[in-house]
């Protein structure tokens, strides 16, 4: 390792701020913390310690600086951690006198990750929890990236492979054995033992409905109706901001609009659509298009009426009666709201007045009386992102094209399914043929980190 960078980065938020942390990774670390501080503290203590500038040896900051010799540290390689005042000045001063240090330069986004990952450190699905839990947004969002990043997958991905693996050498053994007097005749049914009681539990880890990689991206609930049924201000009322443009015209909402809410602790985006009537408007036309398209890709769709104009008919767009479809009667406060439900329907019944907050309360605690249950079993799915479920589906797919010639008699091709089976498992993990994906994953991480 002692041919590559050193490299350093602010890892803290921007200044100015209370603390600045720059951290510094590679084999000129101990150098460059030596010409700031004119010493190495003992290995994880921290020392207080006045930094200078190395060429005029002016005071910089005064601050606590922590050395990491590698292995033992975050990235495998020597690492040291300066802890200093947060203003601009401070920061910018450190900063420089890093780059003039030889063999270190500027990190670039996700560097630290990544040499922790080149150097066995983390493997790919806990950078990815890293990844989730840094842009976490919910608290069920933080709860699910803390176990990827924790091994909830990657450990189990890796004793699944190992198993395979096992399974794999006693086929193998038959194979370049068979002609050997105190090998076993029967090597290769313990092995589809194995194999079937693998595919079983990477099935059961895939019959999740997807609700892993939704905890990531939000349950999505699409506000749809007729125009000028008041739309927009139930969005508005729900985020508690002026996200969408409310006026009295209808047709007002040409695009669909998106906001993301915390809602408690789960993550919810709700879609604002264009009211969906008969137009020779053609923008107003591509507007409901879209507004069709979106709601019905939803998890639930909101239909909003205006009783006031309508008596409280819900006259729902014949392409979203489901179960997941809730009817919002809408601007209770300007005319008679009483219905009568339809006791066969399973749709969810909610009378507001979106403009005077009445009826909010329980239409916002029946949405997270939903989120609840639609993420019960999310945060402790085992695939969270949709790289994950498709290294499992090819793993499953190759266990069960080696089950399916275990009649054949054909061991070379149950073992080449094995092998492809153990590579599917290795690549999720990133033991294995992952380069192409590395610089995707690691440019979305923010410098320092």
């Amino acid at each position: 390792m002692s041919d590559r960078s050193t490299i350093f980065a602010l890892s803290s938020g921007r200044p100015p701020a209370a603390i600045a942390v720059v951290r510094i990774c590679g084999p000129q670390s101990r150098a460059a913390l030596e010409r700031l501080i004119g010493r190495v503290p003992p290995p994880r203590h921290a020392a207080l310690a006045r930094l200078h500038d190395p060429e005029n040896g002016e005071v910089i900051d005064e601050g606590l600086a922590l050395w990491f010799p590698g292995p033992r540290s975050e990235t495998g390689e020597d690492m040291a951690e300066l802890q200093l005042h947060g203003g601009q000045a401070v920061v910018a001063a450190v900063l420089a006198a890093l780059g003039k240090s030889e063999g270190c330069r500027p990190a670039e986004p996700g560097e630290f990750t990544r040499r922790a990952f080149e150097n066995g450190r983390l493997d790919l699905t806990e950078v990815e929890g890293l990844a989730d839990l840094i842009a976490a947004e919910t608290a069920a969002q933080r709860r699910q990236a803390f176990r990827q990043l924790k091994g909830l997958i990657g450990d189990r991905a890796e004793a699944w492979r190992t198993k395979i693996i096992e399974a794999l050498a006693l086929v193998e053994a038959r194979i370049d054995f068979s002609d050997e007097a105190d090998v076993p005749e029967d090597l290769v049914a313990p092995a589809l033992n194995v194999a079937q009681q693998l595919r079983d539990e990477i099935a059961a880890a895939l019959a999740d409905g997807g609700r892993g990689e939704r905890l990531r991206d939000g349950l999505v609930v699409a506000i749809a109706g007729p125009p000028n049924a008041g739309k927009s201000t139930l969005l508005n009322r729900l985020a508690r901001r002026e996200a969408a443009i409310v006026s009295p015209y209808p047709g007002t909402t040409r695009d669909v609009i998106e906001v993301h809410l915390d809602l408690s602790g789960y993550p919810v985006t709700l879609l604002d659509t264009a009211g969906m009537r008969e137009s020779n408007d053609p923008v107003e036309q591509e507007g409901v298009r879209r507004a069709r398209e979106r709601a019905a890709g939803a998890d639930l769709v909101l239909w909003v009426t205006d009783v006031s104009a309508n008596g409280g008919a819900p006259r729902l767009d014949k392409n979203f009666i489901n179960s997941d479809i809730w009817l919002v009667r809408n601007k209770i406060d300007l005319g008679s709201h009483a219905f009568c439900m339809n006791e066969s329907s399973s749709a969810a019944n909610y009378a507001v007045s979106a403009a005077a907050g009445t009826g909010m309360d329980a239409l916002v605690t029946g949405l997270a009386a939903y989120a609840r249950d639609y993420f019960a079993v999310a945060e402790s799915a085992v695939v969270a992102r949709a790289r994950h479920r498709r290294a499992l589906e090819d793993t499953l797919a190759a266990l069960s094209r080696a089950l399916n010639e275990s009649s054949s008699g054909r061991e070379e091709v149950v073992a080449e399914e094995l092998r492809t089976a153990a590579t599917a498992l290795g690549r999720l993990t990133g033991r294995v043929d992952v380069e192409d994906i590395l610089d995707v994953i690691f440019r979305d991480f923010c410098i320092g980190k």
